[in-house]
């Protein structure tokens, strides 16, 4: 088979709603590497978008799903349990940030996690209105793109949005955007357009995933905690993408030293297998009546026992250390390379959630072109990059955090081939 032949297949038979980043169809992949359907291999610094943090088929992850395989692959948790779901849902409510008794509930994707947290908000407080903030990637589900603060491609000609949801801005320094704008905000918008007594919770990403990688700064996120508490409101934070690992700590709250009432979780949890969480405060996640909560395929099976190995793997590896060490390391490689391209505007992340902001040099002016030749002059050369942003002018470095060491270099030094290529061109 030949991937334009694949290619052709696909444009026939999948909706175009359904985007692509690569035409590389994937025939198996091994921790950091990923082979095409015509042999050409590939180093993967996109990891399923954040996914497969403990790497590609983890030989510990393979053998439990194996293992529950052999067992059963699905009763419905609501109406056969089954024990590695409470075990599981036990081992997230010790690592979830939070000193007090915790409570947790199993979905599929990230947007249900979502949807969850802001379902279980409302009938907690009685309340209605949410706020987010711009850039912000909350899912696509109805209410998932009405809480993202991106309207193209997301939102664009789906209608009219969920009601009651509000945006303000999300910092970014070096855009200019200091906190106090994104405090500002909120407080126009207790002015103005919502009375704080009628919001039922604001929900935050520690860093902004599609929305370029900005991180939260920390006095952001302890003014929202106090806003929060001040008028009754459930602080959610979304660490879909952030969460195992990924930043350096197992979740990216832990670096503020802030709790969030509530974490969405998806990703990285299930190690390649569809899993979300829900882990609140259990006066929170109680609030629902029986049957309020839950789904056919929430916490499948498999996908049970593949996070429940993915725990495993973190502590046994020690990947939060290797997420700082990776990133330490990357980091140095694009100051490097900026002594040399003057349109490296920025460099950013916290643990191994890294990223490069591209302009034209001189000014702030995004340069998305000089973005998308750098990703395509890597690919060129086997390296998967992905980029992000509200401009397109960002690329986030999304590797395994058990990428080998021999992998990791031959990825620098791409990396640097790629950014002179595309100056040069």
């Amino acid at each position: 088979m030949k991937n334009a032949d694949v290619a052709k297949r696909r444009d026939e038979a999948v909706s175009r709603g359904v985007g692509m980043t690569t035409q590389i169809y994937a025939d198996r992949a091994l921790n950091a590497e990923v082979w095409d359907i015509e042999g050409n291999r590939y180093i993967d610094f996109a990891a399923g978008i954040a996914v497969v943090n403990t790497g590609h088929c983890h030989p510990k992850v393979m053998a439990a799903v194996a293992e529950q395989m052999g067992r059963f692959t699905h009763t419905c948790h609501q109406v056969l349990p089954y024990e590695n779901y409470i075990r599981l849902a036990e081992r997230l409510n010790e690592k979830v940030p939070g000193n007090w008794k915790k409570k947790t509930i199993f979905a599929t994707t990230g947007a249900e996690a979502v949807e969850n947290a802001v379902k279980i908000a409302r009938i907690a407080t009685g309340r209605n209105a949410v706020i987010a903030f711009g850039g912000a990637f909350h899912g696509r589900t109805f209410m998932g793109m009405t809480l993202t603060g991106k309207v193209e491609p997301y939102k664009k000609g789906f209608g009219q949005m969920m009601p009651d949801v509000y945006h303000v801005p999300f910092p970014q320094e070096v855009h200019g955007v200091p906190t106090a704008v994104a405090l500002e905000g909120i407080q126009k918008l207790f002015k103005a357009d919502v009375d704080p007594a009628r919001v039922a919770a604001i929900i935050m990403e520690p860093v902004q995933g599609e929305g370029g990688f900005y991180p939260a700064p920390t006095d952001l996120v302890k003014a929202v905690r106090k806003l929060c508490d001040d008028h009754g409101i459930v602080m959610i934070a979304d660490e879909v993408q952030t969460g195992f690992a990924r930043t350096g700590t197992m979740f990216a709250m832990q670096a503020h030293g802030v709790a969030a009432d509530i974490t969405c979780m998806a990703k990285g949890l299930g190690g390649g297998l569809p899993i979300s969480a829900v882990t609140g405060r259990a006066d929170l996640m109680d609030a629902s009546q029986p049957g309020g909560l839950g789904g056919t395929y929430a916490g499948n099976p498999l996908g049970v026992a593949a996070a429940n190995a993915v725990l495993d793997v973190i502590e046994e590896e020690d990947l939060c250390a290797r997420a700082n060490e990776l990133g330490s390391r990357l980091k140095q490689k694009l100051e490097a390379i900026r002594a040399t391209t003057p349109e490296i505007m920025d460099i950013r992340g916290p643990g191994f959630m890294v990223a490069v902001e591209f302009g034209k040099p001189g000014s702030k002016e995004p340069d998305a072109g000089f973005t998308t030749r750098v990703r395509l002059e890597a690919l060129k050369r086997g390296l998967i990059l992905l980029t992000c942003g509200v401009y397109g002018n960002v690329i986030r470095f999304l590797a395994p955090i058990t990428i080998p060491e021999a992998h990791f270099a031959e990825a620098m030094t791409i990396l640097e081939q790629s950014v002179a290529a595309a100056r040069n061109g």
